[in-house]
């Protein structure tokens, strides 16, 4: 079958060249203007050739899938969208429609894959586009939209937000989610620009490209706040922001009306927004100047739309309709649905809503959000509301027998389905309550009440030892199964990442080690990657000797070797002294990759908690030391020997390490707590911690003198291994996302990305020599710095990776265990002695470990039964 060309097109797609050479497209590596756009839209427009055909597209938040979703668009191929990080996405729409054409991002320029020549499919004229409904990324079920659809919408958003061509939209949602879309539509139709990246909000690169490229707005669903809570958005200088936009569910009415506030005292609006897919993205939205009267309403329809609320027998609430050019053609559930038209005139939206006096309309609940059990009604919204009351955060669903309950933190269950079923009227039975770290959610945010449902009859996971070792790299569940472990927790949604969890200096090893086991690699930005974006991933192919020697982090490297070196220099099995110090720098490289960002108070408790796993378990092992031994005194006990302890070196200073380390890290903290200080180091994130070294250095050139004891011989190691931290990622050595532009437009970005490393090298290269007076020592302590600057991983023979995981994680406990184990071993065998010492440590690891996990567990069970209100 073919079908000749001659439908219309979308206007803002085929229109490009017309806003000429201003900027359309900025990332990273390079800037794209419209005229550069469109003339790569038009040359894949024509690989695409002159039959009308049915395309599929793998789409990222990269240019390539940008110009294969715009060329198609232009030329009229109707298009399905799916997440290029979903291979079952795609793997449903093909064996369900079975496309003629495959499109996917191919670094540089998008790969066409023509599955056959022409069409065999019969496609309506005005179809354009088709995306799945909310979540249902598996389901044949498309929402069909035509280029009226898509138009209308982009101009009716254009039209309240006000877009003008010099705005600039960061793209923080999927492209393939119509939320996310939406904002690319709209933008490119009044000439504005997109800075194009996949990036979380929760990286601090995000905000680096963010403030460099001038970017104007963000598109946020309720999940979205949450992470800016914990990455302190609030304090954050974003000069250019001029409108922020929140959809995708309902926003609390506290969060919508303290960044309301935020926004007035910053200059910024907070514009509050209602829509389904099957509207092509918006329904409604709430003017800023009417949301403080206004609050928890989604405000008026979108210029073109109308609402109507129909009656729903036995409820006070009707249901909201919505009519509007945009509302979709209807679904399509099999190929012989794209040939129809227009089924449907206006939208029924499931939601029960009412009309306010002030003309604002309100959302109440979810016609699909009640069920029957033992026949009564329950409105599962209500449930939440009930535990909302009760300060839990909660996600119910149900079936016709059951009434299932996810509450996040450790609450006490019983007390919950308790109270629950008493306010409901239910027997006790009918009631599940389980207890989960986060609720669960879908890619774009919204609450997966599916995944609440199984809760009612889970399926017990194999343990890590019944999983056989080739399969770790394959489904998501082995990533969450890693993190949950290595940090504690006893769920892990796609959306988490290892410092959203709670992850420190202490749990990362362990992580680090399983987590590259597991994948065959280990990004470079793991820690601050999502889940769901970790665990899709294959494990490359690689050469025999790849499979010898495989990457391992350098932190974790110089932590291990640090901790042997340390041991092995005592026990005289060989000299390399200067580790101690290198291990100061590593701690500071650590400290900021997980102890900085986040409100002030939220990151003092994560620091705080940091420092206690220091102290506590230090405390305890000294404590013991004292009564067992005559070699320390009630200072060592209370790390206070530095300051009340002898002047001359004696046992009495064996644990100097922990004492300055622990000083070190007050020291910051307490830095950090001012809010003005911590306003700079978020404003200045690099220069900050050199400044910091700077200011350690005037002791050690005798500029400052300060009384004994103080930190600032170490402070500046600890500096430079946050700078080293601080420095962006290198720059890879050809551009990915294929922008033209010249060499110097592309050999500036990476001048630029190379400065902060260059500058760091730079300051211990000048300061660390002479520093000791000990050409060996000062050769190993700039050697360990410069590998933490420049070296992200070093290869390593496969099988230590595991043995190094091992002594790097125990090596504080180690430190600590070896002065009492290796002098009375040492004049025997110094190698004895070494390997007694570790295993000591790796021993007192794992029972320290174990008991303060037993601890915490126990006094948040007690803060939980405390504040939950009895029955």
């Amino acid at each position: 079958m073919t079908i000749e060309l001659d439908v219309a097109r979308v206007c803002f797609a085929a229109d490009l060249a017309g806003h000429g050479d201003r900027p359309a497209v900025l990332t990273a590596g390079g800037t794209l203007t419209y005229r550069e756009l469109a003339d790569r839209v038009d040359d894949l427009a024509a690989r695409l050739g002159p039959v009308r055909r049915l395309v599929v597209l793998e789409a990222g938040n990269d240019i390539d899938s940008l110009v294969a979703y715009l060329a198609a668009l232009s030329a009229g191929h109707p298009l399905i969208l799916v997440p290029a990080d979903k291979p079952a996405a795609l793997e449903s729409v093909l064996a369900a429609y079975d496309p003629d054409v495959v499109l996917r991002p191919g670094g540089g320029e998008p790969v066409l894959q023509e599955r056959r020549e022409g069409t065999r499919h019969e496609l309506h004229p005005e179809l354009a586009l088709m995306l799945s409904t909310s979540g249902s990324t598996g389901s044949p079920k498309l929402v069909r939209l035509s280029q009226e659809n898509l138009q209308s919408n982009a101009e009716a958003i254009a039209a309240y937000l006000d877009i003008r061509p010099g705005d600039r939209a960061a793209t923080t949602l999927p492209m393939s989610y119509c939320y996310g879309l939406s904002v690319i539509n709209s933008h490119l139709l009044r000439g504005a620009a997109l800075v194009l990246t996949d990036l979380s909000v929760v990286d601090p690169c995000f905000w680096e490209l963010f403030r460099h490229q001038r970017a104007t707005t963000f598109a946020a669903v309720p999940y979205t706040f949450e992470l800016l809570e914990r990455v302190g958005f609030a304090d954050m200088d974003l000069p250019g922001l001029r409108y922020l936009t929140q959809a995708g569910g309902r926003l609390d009415p506290d969060t919508a009306r303290r960044y309301r506030e935020l926004g007035e005292r910053r200059g910024w609006d907070l514009f509050v927004m209602y829509g389904q897919t099957e509207a092509t993205a918006r329904m409604a939205y709430l003017p800023p100047r009417l949301a403080a009267k206004n609050p928890g309403t989604i405000g008026i329809p979108v210029p073109g739309g109308a609402f109507r609320i129909d009656p729903v027998p036995g409820l006070p609430d009707g249901e909201l309709v919505y009519s509007g050019p945009n509302v979709m053609l209807g679904y399509a559930e099999r190929p012989e649905d794209l040939a129809l038209g227009r089924v449907v005139d206006e939208l029924r939206t499931g939601d029960l809503a009412r009309l306010r006096p002030s003309g604002m309309y309100e959302v109440v609940g979810r016609l699909s959000r009640f069920v029957k059990i033992v026949g009564l009604r329950i409105d599962l919204g209500q449930v939440e509301k009930i535990l909302a009351g009760l300060g839990v955060t909660a996600a119910a669903a149900g079936s016709d027998r059951t009434l299932v309950v996810a509450v996040e933190g450790d609450h006490d269950r019983g007390l919950l389905g308790k109270v629950l079923a008493q306010r409901l009227g239910l027997p006790r039975a009918a009631v599940e309550v389980h207890a989960v770290v986060n609720i669960p959610r879908l890619a774009n945010g919204k609450v997966d009440y599916p995944a609440v449902l199984t809760l009612a009859t889970p399926e017990p996971e194999p343990t890590p030892e019944q999983v056989p070792e080739q399969m770790l790299a394959g489904p998501p569940e082995n990533v969450r199964t890693i993190f949950a472990e290595a940090l504690e927790v006893d769920e892990v949604r796609e959306a988490d990442t290892f410092v959203s969890l709670g992850g420190d200096s202490l749990s990362y090893v362990a992580a680090s080690v399983r987590l590259e086991r597991a994948l065959g690699y280990l990004p470079a930005d793991w820690h601050v990657t999502p889940v769901g974006e970790l665990a899709p991933r294959a494990r490359p192919s690689v050469s025999r000797r790849a499979r010898r020697f495989a990457p391992l982090e350098t932190g974790v490297v110089l932590r291990a070797l640090g901790i042997v070196a340390i041991i092995g220099t005592h026990a005289q099995l060989f000299h390399w002294p200067g580790m101690a110090h290198v291990l100061f720098a590593v701690a500071g490289f650590n400290f900021a990759r997980f102890q900085l960002g986040g409100d002030r108070l939220p990151r003092l408790k994560r620091q705080a908690r940091s420092l206690g796993r220091i102290i506590v378990p230090s405390v305890a092992f000294i404590a013991v030391a004292f009564l067992l031994t005559d070699r320390y005194g009630p200072e060592n006990i209370v790390l206070l020997n530095s300051f009340v302890g002898p002047e001359t070196w004696s046992t009495r200073w064996d644990f100097w390490f922990v004492e300055m380390l622990v000083y070190v890290l007050v020291s910051v903290a307490a830095l950090l707590a001012v809010p003005r200080v911590a306003r700079a180091e978020r404003r200045f994130p690099f220069a900050f911690p050199l400044v910091l070294a700077g200011v350690g250095l005037l002791t050690r050139f005798e500029i400052l003198v300060l009384p004994a004891p103080n930190p600032a011989p170490v402070l500046w190691l600890f500096a430079l291994g946050w700078a080293a931290a601080r420095a962006p990622a290198l720059p890879r050595p050809a551009p990915a996302d294929g922008v033209r532009r010249s060499t110097r437009s592309a050999f500036v970005p990476r001048l630029r990305s190379l400065a902060p490393r260059l500058t760091v090298s730079a300051f211990a290269a000048l300061t660390v020599p002479g520093f000791f007076g000990e050409p060996s020592r000062d050769a190993t302590i700039l050697a360990g710095i410069l590998l933490l600057t420049w070296l992200p991983a070093l290869p390593v023979p496969a099988g230590f990776h595991r043995l190094l995981g091992v002594l790097a994680a125990s090596s504080l406990y180690a430190y600590l265990t070896h002065w009492l184990v290796y002098p009375g071993l040492a004049p025997l065998s110094p190698a004895l002695a070494v390997a007694a010492s570790l295993a000591a440590g790796v021993a007192y690891w794992a029972l320290s470990l174990r008991l303060m996990a037993m601890a915490s567990r126990r006094i948040t069970r007690i803060r939980t039964r405390r504040a939950t209100p009895s029955a």
